[in-house]
């Protein structure tokens, strides 16, 4: 079959799909227009962005095309690592150093002729409003928090009430191990992304005096080589942790170690793994979640059945486990709330005591936040110039620079929008 298939070809393909799109169902949507109006839609009209070509990405992009979706997009800013070849299906030895969203349209476009994806390679942020109002379906499969917020922030900021065509849902994958989750997100409508950022795992850090003392775990002994023994014995060699014999004398030095305090479990795999803060990825668990992603795109894209309202969870770490639930829109959300947020302090705290809250607060999500009020600067990260003039503020108290119930502006570069304060003083 060439890339000019005759239309008997492609109903021959699409016969499975055609059975649920030629009549409508017990779960069919009222607005479903069965037949050729709603076929046509999906394969000649709808325009689809997937966001990610790794191991979800290939999962998705491969079962959008075999649903009947001709004309998908894809982002990814990374090339083709020989250690993504075991779950990354698109990809090939040959493709190793090749950027991965290239090599996945030129894959799917040869296996599944008509269908047209093309490849950005590249960030998302390279890409302005007009671009993503080109579609009318995006779909995440990304591995990254920050790339997260930023897209889900960017469709929540497109939204015009007087614009229907202006939301865009967005539908969320991700995988971490035998775990995943994949969740509809309405932009200004149901809860998203960041309403949730309360749930995510906070990553892992091992008290200094655990490691160094009595370590229990074999990540303790790995923490301990790689924090503490490779400084001291390499002095002011950086370690590298692609580099295999780096990780080669960690993992020697951590299972030294490990025999000492009678610990087991050091191996190479988990020495990467604590290193590179690296979470293994499961074929299985990625074609699950790819499934859900792309089950909710065509049901969105076609009105033929209810779709998730709007949060899937899979748990496989102990047989095979999942719910569906409504994850609550937060009415404080930064984002989709659009509302000043509210926090409460005492009177003596100071400036820098305010930023570790504000890193810390895992509903925020923030690192080096810098701090403004609509009449002066309290401190800024950067540049380094006015880092220096604010920095003197650090030790001054935050009552002395904002009166009670005034409001301040924080701003990251982890940040992919203006959080406003309101302070209150207890």
């Amino acid at each position: 079959m060439n890339g000019n298939s005759s239309p008997h070809e492609w109903h021959g393909r699409y016969y499975h799909v055609d059975q649920i799109l030629d009549r409508p169902g017990p779960r069919t949507d009222p607005s479903f227009s069965a037949g050729d109006v709603v076929k046509d839609f999906l394969r000649n009209q709808c325009k689809i962005l997937v966001i990610g070509a790794g191991g979800l990405g290939c999962e998705i992009l491969a079962n959008l095309a075999l649903s009947g979706f001709k004309d998908i997009h894809v982002i990814d800013m990374d090339t083709i690592d020989i250690s993504n070849l075991n779950r990354q299906f698109l990809f090939r030895p040959k493709d190793v150093g090749k950027p991965k969203a290239t090599c996945a349209a030129e894959f799917v476009m040869d296996r599944v002729p008509g269908v047209k994806v093309t490849p950005y390679y590249g960030k998302i942020q390279d890409k302005d409003d007009d671009y993503y109002m080109q579609f009318n379906l995006v779909i995440c499969g990304l591995d990254s928090v920050e790339a997260r917020r930023w897209i889900n922030a960017t469709l929540v900021n497109l939204v015009d009430p007087d614009i229907p065509e202006s939301l865009k849902p967005l539908i969320d994958g991700g995988t971490e191990g035998f775990k995943g989750q994949a969740r509809v997100i309405l932009p200004t409508v149901s809860s998203c992304y960041e309403c949730s950022l309360d749930m995510l795992n906070k990553q892992t850090a091992f008290p200094i005096c655990t490691i160094a003392n009595t370590p229990r775990l074999p990540e303790h002994c790995i923490e301990w080589a790689s924090v503490l023994e490779w400084p001291r014995v390499m002095k002011d060699k950086k370690l590298d942790t692609d580099d295999p014999e780096h990780i080669s004398w960690l993992y020697n030095t951590a299972s030294k170690r490990a025999r000492e305090f009678n610990i087991e479990g050091v191996t190479w795999s988990l020495t990467q793994g604590v290193v590179k803060n690296i979470i293994p990825a499961i074929a299985s668990t990625n074609a699950i979640i790819a499934a859900s992603c792309c089950n909710e795109a065509f049901k969105i894209a076609t009105s033929s059945a209810a779709y998730l309202n709007n949060y899937f969870m899979l748990i496989g770490t102990e047989g095979v486990y999942s719910y569906t639930f409504e994850h609550e829109k937060r009415d404080d959300c930064p984002v989709c709330g659009g509302q000043t947020m509210d926090i409460s302090i005492s009177r003596d705290w100071t400036v820098d005591r305010l930023i570790e809250m504000l890193v810390e607060r895992q509903d925020i999500q923030i690192k080096k936040p810098s701090l403004s009020t609509p009449t002066k600067s309290i401190y800024f990260q950067a540049p380094p110039q006015l880092e220096e003039a604010t920095r003197p503020n650090l030790e001054k108290k935050v009552s002395e620079l904002v009166e009670d119930g005034g409001e301040m502006t924080v701003t990251a570069s982890s940040l992919p929008f203006n959080l406003s304060l309101r302070v209150t003083y207890t």
